[in-house]
């Protein structure tokens, strides 16, 4: 048996972790269920990261992260509508291929808006940052044009939000998107 290092152990955790929070949220999410995902203690979860607070940065991070590089990878080399359309294809194979992160999404900002009205700013500045890395890349793709860009993400949240809610491909709420933003076809089935 191949034992992982420290890293490759966080690593299961970082994963662990957004499937966990993307189901149950930050408050309903126990490190205790984290750790039974990944096949570890407790207390060799806190060696990896200090706390629960900890465990859902480096999750909802990552997350950030895996978004920002999808629209990397689509938009290179491609520009204006053509690098709308290929981030747009990419974003919805995404999160139809991997539902956990759209969940972890929505959660990551339900998290947020919970930690600063009850008095806590700094739980959000990190997020805001990988946040910002997002909106950052889809800006320059779409050749720094901020009305773009803002229209762009605009129909992203509310992709995000109908999907969320579970609205099937074919209800009347998808009828103001141009096809090519409605989601895909293997998420009919």
């Amino acid at each position: 048996m191949v034992r992982m290092s420290a890293e490759e152990r966080r690593e299961s955790v970082i994963r662990a972790a957004i499937t966990e929070f993307a189901r149950g949220g930050y408050n309903g999410t126990s490190t205790e269920a984290i750790a039974k995902r990944v096949g570890v203690s407790q207390p060799y979860l806190f060696r990896l990261f200090p706390g629960k607070r900890a465990i859902f940065l480096a999750a909802a991070q990552r997350c950030c992260q895996d978004i920002t590089k999808v629209f990397q990878r689509a938009s290179e080399g491609a520009e204006g509508e053509e690098a709308v359309q290929c981030m747009g294809d990419a974003y919805q194979a995404l999160i139809a291929e991997d539902p956990e992160k759209l969940l972890m999404q929505m959660q990551i900002y339900v998290a947020v808006a919970a930690a600063e009205s009850a008095g806590d700013p700094e739980f959000g500045e990190s997020l805001r940052a990988a946040w910002m890395e997002m909106y950052d890349v889809a800006n320059l793709a779409m050749g720094a044009d901020i009305g773009e860009t803002t229209q762009f993400l605009a129909f992203g949240m509310l992709i995000n939000v109908l999907v969320s809610m579970g609205f099937k491909p074919d209800h009347r709420v998808w009828a103001g998107f141009h096809e090519a933003t409605q989601p895909r076809a293997a998420e009919k089935e």
